[in-house]
C-alpha cells in the first residue's frame, strides 16, 4: 500500500511524498510515544518508491516518509524550476514541516544524503540524526560532469520494452563492470511508457542542472556543521571509497561508520537485509537518545 501526500516546496514547485506503512501513520510525530519522524531522499534519477522496501520496515514503529524530489517521480518537472541546491534543502526542510515529522532522522542516498546533511547543518532543530548513504563530501570536478553528460548521450532511448530496459542498465551500459540485476531493475522504476516506447520519468537536462551545483565544490565545511548523531554507510564496491568514508566520520562531530558488503553504489537496493542490519543499531540508538532526554 503506498499513500501520496502533497507537500509544496520552495518557489510553489508541487511534491509527492510517499508512505509505504500498512496501514500509514496519518498522525504528526509525538515525542512521548518513542516514534521516530523520518524522512527518505532518494540520489539523483532515483524516486521516492526505491525507498519502499526500507520505509516498510521502518514504518512498523516509525512514522517513515519517502519524498520525490523536485525533478523526479510524481513531483513537478517544469523547465522554469529551480534545481540548485537551495531548493532541494529548501524542499526537504518544507517536507520535514508540513508532514509533521521534526525533529526527525534523515536517510539520504547520494544526491538526497547531501541535502539531508546540508538541512541538518542549517536547521539542527529540525534534525535528530543524519544517515548518509554513499555520497562523497569531495568536490568531482567538471570532467565528471561531462562523463554524465556523455552518458546520458549513451542511452538508447526509447526502449523497446522494460526488458530492453533492464538488460541495458544491468549488463550492456558502459559504465556496468559486471552483470548487475539490482541496477537494472532500479532504472527499470525510472521509466515509464510513451508512444513510441519506454522513457525516463525525469529531463536529462534537469539531472545535469541538478548535478552541476554540487560537483564542482566540496562540502566538507557542512559536515563538520553537523551537530546530531550522523551515519555514514558504503557499499564495498559503491562510489564512496573507505578512506574518504572514514575522513568524514572524522570530520562529523558525532559521526559513526558503517559498511554493507557485496553492495555498490545502490546499497539499499543491492543488500536490503545488509543494509537494514548496518542502520538499524543507529536508528535505535537515535530514538533512545530522544526518549532519555525526555526523561
Amino acid at each position: 500500500m503506498a499513500r501520496r501526500i502533497d507537500v509544496t516546496g520552495t518557489g510553489g514547485v508541487r511534491l509527492a511524498a510517499w508512505e509505504f506503512g500498512d496501514p500509514p501513520k496519518n498522525d504528526p510525530v509525538t515525542e512521548h510515544d518513542g516514534t521516530l519522524g523520518v524522512l527518505l531522499l532518494h540520489g539523483l534519477m532515483g524516486r521516492a518508491s526505491h525507498w519502499a522496501s526500507t520505509a516498510r520496515w521502518l514504518s512498523e514503529r516509525h512514522r517513515a516518509v519517502a519524498l520525490d524530489q523536485r525533478g523526479h517521480g510524481r513531483s513537478d518537472k517544469s523547465s522554469q524550476a529551480d534545481f540548485t541546491r537551495e531548493a532541494y534543502v529548501d524542499d526537504a526542510e518544507a517536507a520535514l514541516e508540513q508532514l509533521g515529522l521534526a525533529p526527525a532522522l534523515l536517510i539520504g542516498h547520494a544526491m538526497g544524503a547531501l541535502t539531508a546533511w546540508q538541512l541538518a547543518a542549517r536547521r539542527p532543530d529540525l534534525v535528530r540524526g543524519v544517515i548518509i548513504c554513499d555520497m562523497r563530501a569531495s568536490a568531482l570536478g567538471s570532467a565528471s560532469q561531462r562523463e554524465w553528460t556523455d552518458w546520458f548521450k549513451s542511452w538508447p532511448v526509447p526502449f523497446a520494452t522494460l526488458a530492453d530496459v533492464r538488460k541495458w542498465f544491468g549488463e550492456d551500459d558502459p559504465w556496468v563492470e559486471r552483470p548487475n540485476a539490482a541496477r537494472g531493475e532500479f532504472y527499470a522504476e525510472v521509466m515509464h511508457e510513451c508512444e513510441d516506447g519506454w522513457r525516463p520519468v525525469f529531463e536529462p537536462d534537469q539531472m545535469l542542472r541538478s548535478r552541476e551545483t554540487w560537483v564542482l565544490d566540496a562540502h566538507w565545511e557542512e559536515l563538520a556543521q553537523v551537530q546530531c548523531p550522523a551515519l555514514v554507510v558504503r557499499g564495498l564496491d559503491g562510489e564512496l571509497g573507505r578512506a574518504e568514508a572514514q575522513e568524514m566520520v572524522r570530520v562529523l562531530p558525532r559521526g559513526e561508520y558503517a559498511e554493507v558488503a557485496d553492495a555498490g553504489h545502490l546499497v539499499h537496493y543491492d543488500q536490503p537485509e545488509g543494509w537494514r542490519a548496518a542502520i538499524e543499531p543507529f536508528l535505535d540508538a537515535v530514538r533512545s537518545a530522544g526518549e532519555a532526554g525526555r526523561l
